[in-house]
């Protein structure tokens, strides 16, 4: 008999790749359309064309599957800081880390993609996903103290240093985000991001 683990172990390789990215963007497509209320997670299966066991493989909610391309926005942020050349500080290898995410052409970044400002709007109101959101993004950011503690040879809880670093960058990014939701130009984040670190500079903590 398989276990839990194994029923919910994503299948690797490009086929469930595309299969959780499939999942994703259709749950993100009704749910903006119908509210998280009015998605059901057999509308996103059957949207999908699999059955509710796949879409169990990737996801516990259809929250997490509406959120999934911030997931793997945090992952891309992650790849890149781990790219950045030693000699950067964190905060400096933070921040060009999110420069390269926003402008990568390849996969286009949340003032790139549709529908992500509008999901941030609607995780303001709903619990459940904002809830979820917060998660997600509490996970990236401390991926992202993991590696900057590697980059400089601290403990990540001992050494307040790579906390202290990344929060104050996931922070710039945060604020730049809510000013860019609330934005109407959805080619403002970039600058918005700019602006942020501008200030963290000015006044670092």
């Amino acid at each position: 008999m398989s276990t839990e683990r194994e029923r919910r172990s994503p299948r690797r390789g490009p086929k469930g790749t595309r299969t959780r990215e499939a999942l994703g963007e259709a749950a993100l497509r009704l749910v903006l359309e119908h509210g998280t209320a009015g998605v059901s997670v057999e509308d996103v299966t059957d949207a999908v064309g699999v059955s509710r066991r796949t879409f169990s493989r990737y996801f516990a909610s259809k929250e997490e599957a509406v959120l999934d391309g911030i997931r793997a926005d945090c992952v891309r942020i992650n790849e890149a800081l781990a790219a950045r050349p030693a000699r950067e500080t964190p905060l400096t290898a933070y921040r060009a880390a999110l420069r390269v995410w926003l402008a990568d052409p390849a996969v286009p970044a949340w003032h790139r993609r549709a529908g992500v400002r509008e999901v941030f709007r609607l995780a303001e109101d709903e619990a459940p996903l904002r809830a979820v959101l917060r998660r997600l993004l509490l996970e990236g950011e401390a991926a992202s103290v993991r590696l900057v503690a590697t980059r400089i040879g601290a403990d990540s809880v001992r050494d307040l240093r790579p906390a202290v670093a990344v929060g104050s960058g996931a922070a710039a990014l945060m604020a730049a985000t809510r000013a860019w939701v609330a934005d109407g130009d959805p080619e403002a984040l970039p600058g918005l991001v700019e602006e942020a670190f501008a200030l963290l500079a000015a006044e670092p903590p």
